[in-house]
Formats: C-alpha cells, structure tokens, sequence
C-alpha cells in the first residue's frame, strides 16, 4: 500500500516517522514504512523513548548487557538509543546517498534537563554527535532561547541539528537565523557550508491547548493556520538577501519539518494535519498509526501557498475569540520542555527499574 505520491513526493514534499521501537527495527517494519510508504527519514523524542522502553520487552537483554559493561542512567540511555538509530541509520543509508545528504536522517535530542543551559547543551551535542560517528544523524535542540544560542556555535562547529520545540512563525526565524549566523561564520572561515539542518515546527498542540476555551466551530483550525504563517516565513528567509548570499556560496536550506506528535482526539485528528500540509522543501514527521491511516485514504489535497493564504484571517479570529497566540506560543514551548523532562525522568525511572 503505498501513499498517493501526488500529495507527498510531487508537492515537494518528505514523510518521516516520528516514532521508534526496537521492534519496529528488527522486524522489519521499518523497512516496510521506507518500501511501503515511502518514508524517507525518522524523527525521535524523549517521549517516543520512553514509550517504545517502557512497552517493548526487547530492550530488557541489551539493558542487562549494558548493566554488566557498568552503563547507568543517561550513559545506557545512549547506548541503547544509539543502537537503534545506527539500525535505522543503516537502512537510510541509500536514501541519504542517493539524495547527497539532503535526505535519510535520522535524529537523537540531547537531555531536555539542559533545555535552558547554552554551555552544556553545546558539550553535550558535541559528545553525541562524536559518539554516534553517524553521517545521517541530526542532534536535536529544543530552539529555546538557550538553545537557539547553542545551535549557531553547533552549526558552526559543523554538527548537523534538528532544531525541535517551535511552534510559531517568531520561533522558526529565530532557529533559521541561528542556522544562517552559523553558516555565516563558517563562510568567513573558509569552512564547507553543507551542515544540514531542520526546524520542527509542532503543529497538533495548538488546537490541544485552545480546545476548552473556544467553540466548536473553530476547532482544529489554529495549528494549520498558524502553520501556514510560518511557512510564509520559510519561503520569505530562504528569498532574503542573507540566506541567498551563503546559498550561492554553497549552503543548503534548513527545510522545515512538521511534527504531528499524536492527537488526544483521534487518528483521524492526525491526518487532518496530513492533508493540510502538503508543502513543497518541507517535512512532514508522524506516528505509524497515522501513517498507516493516511495510507488507507491517499487523499489529494492543495498545496500550502506561499503567501500564507488566509493564515492571518484564522488567526484574527482566534484573538477576537481570546486567544493570545504570542504568549501562547511560549506557555507552548515551556510546555514541551516540561513534557519532555516529564517524559526523560520516567525514561530514567524505567531503566533503573529495568537495571534491578
């Protein structure tokens, strides 16, 4: 069953995973999500970790092993993460050389504990990226304040970097000038401009966080539109004076990636997002569940226009209905870091368990 390629691959368009299991590596899902659905890249989270150890029993040998070699905590975390994202790295591998290393990522975030702390977020990301020794992995940082810091000194230092946590049009700006600041100074320095990079943008958690205060009518409609601003702000950085001038020098876009990170309404909320989001240079990351549902109904649908449509109408009516969207994009922000450090400690709880 493959996925209408007029909606994904002809609108300029990749679908990643956003999900992870050592089952999904070594049964050969995986493969069949890459053959089956073209699926050209993965995304992970501390939370898509702390579900996929928690559930999945096959973890619990190679923790065991881990144990005996003296990993703990955080130090065994990696190790087990690594070894999936070497698999699935593995099985990417012909897609990003075929591509030339535009495509076939795949990604592992650093400790969301140092989400506010720019010194160690940039030695951490540092230690992975030299640890993994993976061509096709991108390190991810939350693009926090701290954080958008980090990722200009990582890119310059030439660690490729997904750049996760944005959720409005200001905080996709603010990823794409650390990226282009990066590649600014590698430019000044005679270094290669090819350090690839994304900028997830979360998409679902809008209409989640307003869905109390509004009515009926309005529901499900804030994350697309607030989507569709920021794709305005995609195609208008990548026509800027600045970003052509390293282009021309040699760099690449950082494409921007939808997060569709699971819905509390449905499946069927999911591929919602799937259908109003076709983009040409951008990503779209979603569960299997939601994958394998889309898959089933391959529904053409519109491009996103670049100017960004009826984005601000929506938007306008969101804040004659009360909604805040600036002050709500950053209570959305805090509250994925907070999400995901809920999400990391239970990890560590879990392992611990695990280690017993």
């Amino acid at each position: 069953m493959n996925i209408n390629n007029r909606t994904f691959q002809n609108s300029g368009q990749c679908v990643w995973l956003h999900d992870i299991s050592r089952q999904l590596l070594i049964n050969g899902l995986l493969k069949s999500c890459i053959s089956d659905f073209s699926v050209t890249g993965l995304t992970t989270s501390p939370t898509t970790f702390e579900k996929a150890i928690s559930d999945d029993s096959e973890y619990d040998e190679a923790i065991r092993k881990l144990v005996v070699c003296d990993y703990a905590g955080e130090g065994l975390f990696f190790e087990l993460a690594l070894e999936d994202l070497a698999l699935a790295a593995d099985m990417f591998r012909p897609i990003f050389d075929a591509s030339g290393g535009v495509d076939g990522w795949v990604s592992l975030a650093i400790s969301p504990l140092l989400a506010n702390d720019t010194t160690n977020t940039i030695k951490a990301a540092t230690q992975l990226h030299a640890r993994a020794s993976l061509r096709n992995l991108f390190i991810s940082i939350p693009g926090t304040p701290a954080g958008i810091a980090a990722i200009e000194q990582c890119i310059f230092d030439g660690i490729p970097i997904n750049v996760t946590l944005l959720f409005s049009s200001a905080h996709y700006v603010a990823a794409a000038n650390a990226y282009l600041r990066g590649l600014e100074r590698r430019l000044e320095a005679g270094l290669d401009l090819r350090i690839e990079s994304v900028a997830s943008v979360f998409v679902s958690r809008w209409d989640q966080a307003v869905k109390e205060e509004i009515s009926p009518q309005f529901h499900n409609r804030l994350g697309i539109a607030t989507a569709m601003q920021t794709y305005k702000a995609y195609r208008d950085f990548l026509a800027s004076e600045r970003w052509q001038a390293v282009f021309v020098a040699g760099a690449r876009p950082q494409r921007l990636l939808w997060v569709i990170a699971g819905n509390n309404d449905s499946v069927e909320s999911d591929t919602l997002y799937l259908e109003a989001l076709a983009a040409n240079d951008t990503i779209i990351a979603i569960p299997e569940t939601a994958l394998i549902a889309y898959g089933e109904r391959s529904k053409f649908v519109a491009i996103l226009p670049a100017d960004g449509g009826f984005s601000e109408t929506v938007i306008e009516e969101f804040r004659r209905e009360g909604v805040d969207d600036y002050a709500l994009a950053t209570s959305l922000q805090r509250e994925g870091v907070a999400a995901f450090t809920k999400s990391w400690l239970a990890l560590m709880l879990r392992i611990r368990e695990k280690c017993s």
